[in-house]
């Protein structure tokens, strides 16, 4: 750490926020996942099943594949965490994990726009979100180094802030010079550069290597900055990793508010990972847009959710977590409602007029909801998650923290899936991450707002 200051390694640890931050805006959201939406729902209308049928199956599919990798990432979580701890050692992970990112995004490239090779598409965005999630584990694992307990809530929304601008930068790069709409020119009239291939959609798909090749190189700064400043680990292997994860869940019992955020944390953060999973496949299936306004849709979320979080942290300083995310979830479930409500023809029942753009305006502001409350929730999310730490072990209590947001991460997609195929509806699809927020809601009663851990 000599020569290394406090300030380098904040803004080190803010580097993984802007690095990392394009695979959930370019690739779950915005360009990626409304793709493959796009691809999958073509690929079933050639097997002749009419539109509503197919745009269901597409969602359903979609879902599949967040479900499994988010079965993977909630169980591995708190062992990998766990793991850490014990070793000492978490950079070498994040290493192993973003190696992972970079691999799974790249491969992205491989899926063509005739469908025949939609799984090899999902499995190549699985592997990096793995990865992605993985190594984000051990990145919030730091937090609780690079403050007080009063800091630490501004540096949380400070790095979202900072990851969200990249997130808006990235996708109006890949607006500008790569995404082709269907007349073959990106959004300013150009070629998709590199010359690549528009009939192929080749600029589509460079989505996955960019997303990959911005991750390498600005974790550049996070890998000079930031070194590991934790526990030194008491030793051993997994034996030791399982038997500290045991030890803590089993503590679990004697800390009611860290019990309930967990159970909070759980519901409500998978309902918000619903919404950005299925956000931009809900416009292109529902509201039939096109991949270049899921896009510029995606810029306006991404710089609400980067002003929000920043304001969100300095109310975070001020008022505390709790009170943040109290207000964040309510703002989401009304954003909810709205989106299961309405369609191209109808709000809330109230028929529209042909090719009325009231729907297109709405949901506008919805994304901005979402993006912005979004990420306020998530900083807030994580501050808590500080006051709830034990400094003892910090990578294995976020890797319960991990486990918390993605143990249940395949049941906001199974629900969307499920209830898409029983009523036949991508809109109706979305509605059960309303009961998700409902209840993550309920469970924050128990939660301290102090937090409960051991000085």
């Amino acid at each position: 750490m000599a020569g290394i200051s406090q300030r380098k390694r904040i803004w080190g640890w803010f580097f993984f926020d802007w690095a990392s931050q394009p695979y959930h805006t370019l690739l779950i959201t915005f360009i990626f996942g409304p793709y493959f939406a796009s691809v999958a729902a073509e690929y079933y209308l050639g097997t002749g099943l009419p539109e509503a049928a197919a745009d269901a199956r597409a969602q359903a599919l979609w879902s599949t594949g967040l479900t499994v990798s988010g079965l993977i990432i909630g169980l591995g979580a708190p062992i990998m965490g766990a793991f850490a701890d014990t070793t000492g050692r978490r950079l070498p992970w994040i290493i192993v994990f973003s190696a992972m990112y970079v691999g799974g995004a790249a491969a992205i490239w491989g899926m063509v726009p005739d469908g025949s090779n939609m799984w090899f598409g999902l499995m190549a965005f699985g592997i990096g979100f793995i990865g992605a999630e993985y190594a984000l584990i051990f990145i919030n694992s730091q937090l609780p180094s690079l403050g007080s307990q009063q800091e630490v809530g501004a540096i949380s929304g400070s790095g979202f802030a900072f990851g969200y601008a990249g997130g808006v930068l990235s996708l109006v790069l890949m607006l500008l010079f790569f995404v082709e709409q269907p007349s073959g020119k990106t959004l300013i009239g150009l070629d998709p550069a590199f010359g690549l291939d528009a009939a192929a959609r080749e600029g589509t798909r460079f989505v996955g290597p960019f997303t990959a090749l911005w991750f390498a190189v600005f974790m550049v700064p996070y890998f000079l900055w930031v070194r590991d400043t934790g526990p030194a680990g008491t030793g051993g292997g997994i034996r030791a990793a399982l038997g500290l994860l045991v030890n803590t869940v089993k503590g679990l019992r004697h800390r009611l508010s860290l019990s309930a955020y967990l159970g909070s944390s759980m519901f409500y953060r998978d309902a918000l990972n619903g919404l950005y999973g299925f956000g931009g496949t809900y416009a292109i299936l529902v509201l039939d847009w096109s991949i270049t306004s899921v896009g510029i849709f995606g810029i306006i979320g991404a710089i609400s959710g980067a002003l929000f979080s920043w304001v969100g942290g300095k109310f975070d300083a001020r008022f505390g977590p709790k009170p943040v995310i109290i207000a964040a979830i309510w703002g989401l479930m009304a954003v909810c409602v709205t989106v299961v409500g309405m369609d191209r023809s109808q709000i809330f029942g109230i028929p529209l007029a042909p090719g009325s753009a009231l729907p297109d305006a709405v949901f506008f502001g919805c994304g901005v909801l979402i993006g912005g409350l979004g990420g306020t929730l998530q900083a807030a999310s994580r501050t808590l998650m500080v006051r709830h730490t034990d400094p003892a072990a910090p990578t294995e209590n976020f890797g319960l923290y991990g486990l918390s947001g993605r143990a249940t991460a395949f049941l906001a997609p199974a629900l969307i899936g499920l209830v898409t195929t029983l009523t036949g509806s991508a809109r109706i699809g979305v509605a059960p991450v309303i009961g998700l927020f409902v209840i993550g809601l309920v469970l924050l009663h128990w939660v301290r707002p102090e937090g409960d851990r051991t000085p």
